[in-house]
C-alpha cells in the first residue's frame, strides 16, 4: 500500500516538474524571445540576443554573445552577459543583478534594478533609474542621470591583466542634477568625476569631484 502512494505521489509530482522545465527557453544559437505580456522561466542563448517584451515576466535572462533587452514593465530576477549590451526599458524591474563584461548597460526611466549594476569594458547610464546594490566597472563611463538614485555607492575598480581598454582615455563619471549616490565612490583608478551642484553624493575616495551646473558638463 505505501509502495503505490509513493508511485502515486510521484505521479502528481512528474507534471508539475516538466511544466516548469517547458517555460524554459534555451537555445545555441539564435534570439531568444519572449512576447509582450507572456510569462517564461530562465531565458538563455549562446550566440545571440535575449529580448523580454513589453510587460513580459522571466527569471533569469543571459547569453554570452549577444545583448539582452526587457521592455517596458518588464520583470526578471536577474540579466547578464558576457559580451553585450544590456538595455532596461521604462519602468522594467530587475530583482537581482544586471552584469555584462563588455558592453554597455543603459537603465531607462524608472527602471529599477534591487542588485548590483557592473560591467568591465563599456558605460553605464542611469535616466531616472533606481539601483540598489551600486555601480562597478573598470573601463567604463558612469552616468547617473538627472533625478537617478543609486544605494551601495559606485566603484570604479583598476584594470586587471585579463581587463582591455581601447585607449588611454579616462573614465568620466557623471552625476546628474538631482541624482543620489548613498554609499561611497571609490576609484581605484584614475577618472574624470563631475557632480551636479544640486546632486547628493556620499564620501569619495580616489578623485576630486568637479562640481556643474545645468543639464550636463559643459566638457
Amino acid at each position: 500500500m505505501r509502495r503505490h502512494l509513493l508511485a502515486l505521489a510521484l505521479a502528481l509530482a512528474l507534471p508539475v516538474v516538466a511544466q516548469a522545465s517547458d517555460n524554459d527557453i534555451d537555445k545555441v544559437n539564435g534570439t531568444a524571445q519572449v512576447d509582450a505580456g507572456q510569462h517564461a522561466g530562465n531565458v538563455s542563448t549562446v550566440n545571440g540576443a535575449v529580448r523580454v517584451g513589453d510587460n513580459a515576466v522571466v527569471q533569469k535572462a543571459s547569453t554570452v554573445n549577444g545583448s539582452v533587452n526587457l521592455g517596458d514593465h518588464a520583470q526578471a530576477t536577474a540579466v547578464d552577459t558576457v559580451n553585450g549590451g544590456v538595455s532596461l526599458g521604462s519602468a522594467a524591474r530587475v530583482t537581482g543583478t544586471v552584469s555584462t563584461t563588455n558592453g554597455g548597460i543603459h537603465l531607462e526611466k524608472g527602471a529599477d534594478v534591487a542588485g548590483k549594476v557592473g560591467n568591465v569594458n563599456g558605460s553605464i547610464n542611469l535616466d531616472a533609474a533606481h539601483v540598489g546594490g551600486g555601480l562597478q566597472t573598470t573601463n567604463g563611463d558612469v552616468t547617473v542621470g538627472a533625478n537617478s538614485r543609486v544605494e551601495g555607492g559606485i566603484l570604479v575598480d583598476k584594470p586587471g591583466g585579463w581587463s582591455w581598454s581601447s585607449n588611454n582615455r579616462l573614465p568620466h563619471v557623471v552625476i546628474g542634477p538631482h541624482a543620489v549616490v548613498q554609499g561611497t565612490l571609490e576609484f581605484r583608478r584614475e577618472v574624470v568625476l563631475q557632480v551636479s551642484d544640486s546632486a547628493q553624493i556620499g564620501p569619495v575616495k580616489g578623485a576630486t569631484p568637479v562640481k556643474f551646473s545645468g543639464a550636463m558638463p559643459t566638457e
